[in-house]
């Protein structure tokens, strides 16, 4: 043996009962490399985030946008008959006061054990149940436009159909976790389900939300196919869906003169009619072209564009920030989606099935909503009155959005403290 080798073994014997041996330092290298692989952290760092930054940020960059475009969309309003008495402002400060609510919603919220919600899950649906119940009732629920949707608050006008949104997520999960065994099962799996989901889908056309059933219905069923649920039945589901659908369409004639105006927005009939917010929202896009005729320039938001600041936000982002302002606005939602999905890939990992069907309950949310707006901003879907998360002016749905990623970012929260071993 050299000298060399001599002193690094009397070394390693001088350091044993302090540190242990060479074998025992490597494979606790080993075991931390290992540990490190399994929960994401990076080659040569000490801790794991707590949250999910990218998530973070990519919600705070459409709510940022969101701010600096209903300011932008709504500032002409007042110049309209309907809004003299507002002043330029009005929509902004409204909007950021929601913001504030939503802020401090989304604190408590993320302080919430996924536990509890799987817990009390059927106690919440039950709650927005009836509140879609109580929005109908003559002179509590305050009507607009011919809608009945909203409760009024004081502080701001709730709309029980974002409260369902969140609650039908909770409970598809808590759902597909009890019901598991019986997920093949027609009458005991399927059945309960689909009633509880027509039933919420009848007090939402009587308000009428068209938009929000459609919403809440694929939130329904997209977490019952991912929780496992027979492919016959869940074949069954969509075609009795799109029938029901395509049969509220045929039975009821301004839905049926909507579509019309949808497949050919720029007939005489229509144009000026049905058709009118669908025929300006592609006059704002082609304006645009690449990059916008700046921030602030748009013509259609000076009271051609109806409702500029709420469904149709993202025709005046097309027309202020061009392509590529739109194409941004869709990559962040892309980031928000997938991260979703990430998370609950990375909860059933773990086995905790309700935890990943939530996370996943909120990426299509998510996503379903997004592509019907700017479907609709687009004319590729027919026009419906659903906003744009986190951008579109609102109270409750900027609220409800910044709770359900409150409890998207539990979820991950969850996950990266049971991969540092702790528990939860």
């Amino acid at each position: 043996m050299s000298w060399s080798d001599r002193l690094t073994q009397r070394f390693f014997t001088e350091r044993g009962a302090g540190s242990g041996t060479r074998k025992e330092t490597a494979a606790r290298t080993a075991a931390g490399g290992l540990a490190s692989a399994v929960s994401g952290i990076r080659p040569l760092r000490s801790r794991m985030l707590d949250y999910d930054h990218s998530l973070l940020w990519a919600a705070i960059a459409l709510i940022g946008l969101g701010v600096v475009m209903v300011y932008s969309a709504s500032i002409a309003m007042p110049d309209s008959p309907k809004y003299a008495a507002y002043r330029d402002y009005a929509f902004l400060v409204r909007h950021i006061a929601s913001l504030v609510v939503a802020t401090i919603a989304a604190a408590v919220v993320f302080r919430i054990p996924i536990s509890v919600w799987d817990k009390y899950a059927p106690k919440f649906f039950l709650v927005a149940l009836v509140a879609l119940v109580i929005v109908l009732i003559p002179h509590i629920g305050k009507g607009v436009n011919g809608a009945r949707r909203w409760l009024p608050l004081g502080i701001m006008n709730m709309q029980p159909s974002e409260i369902m949104k969140l609650a039908v997520t909770i409970y598809a999960a808590n759902y597909t976790v009890r019901k598991q065994e019986y997920m093949h099962s027609f009458a005991k799996g399927f059945l309960p389900m689909a009633l509880a989901v027509g039933f919420v889908g009848a007090l939402l056309l009587l308000e009428p939300d068209m938009g929000a059933f459609m919403v809440i219905a694929a939130i329904a069923m997209g977490v019952l196919f991912l929780g496992g649920v027979n492919g016959k039945l869940f074949g069954g589901l969509v075609a009795t869906a799109i029938a029901t659908f395509g049969l509220l369409v045929w039975a009821s004639p301004w839905r049926r003169e909507r579509i019309f105006a949808y497949l050919d927005p720029w007939d005489d009939r229509y144009a000026q009619g049905k058709a009118y917010q669908l025929t300006h929202s592609l006059i704002a896009f082609g304006r645009g072209e690449w990059f916008g005729v700046g921030l602030g320039g748009s013509v259609e938001k000076l009271n051609y564009l109806p409702e500029a600041h709420t469904d149709f936000i993202l025709a005046v982002i097309g027309e202020e920030l061009g392509f590529v302002g739109v194409l941004i606005v869709i990559l962040l939602f892309y980031w928000i989606v997938r991260r979703s999905f990430e998370i609950g890939r990375q909860a059933l990992a773990l086995d905790r099935t309700f935890a990943g069907l939530v996370a996943k309950g909120v990426g299509l949310w998510f996503g379903v909503q997004t592509f019907i707006n700017i479907g609709v901003n687009l004319g590729i879907l027919p026009t419906k009155g659903l906003t744009l998360p986190l951008v579109s002016y609102g109270g409750s749905g900027i609220v409800l959005n910044c709770v359900a990623l409150a409890v998207l970012m539990r979820v991950d929260y969850e996950n990266r403290v049971l991969m540092r071993g702790g528990k939860v």
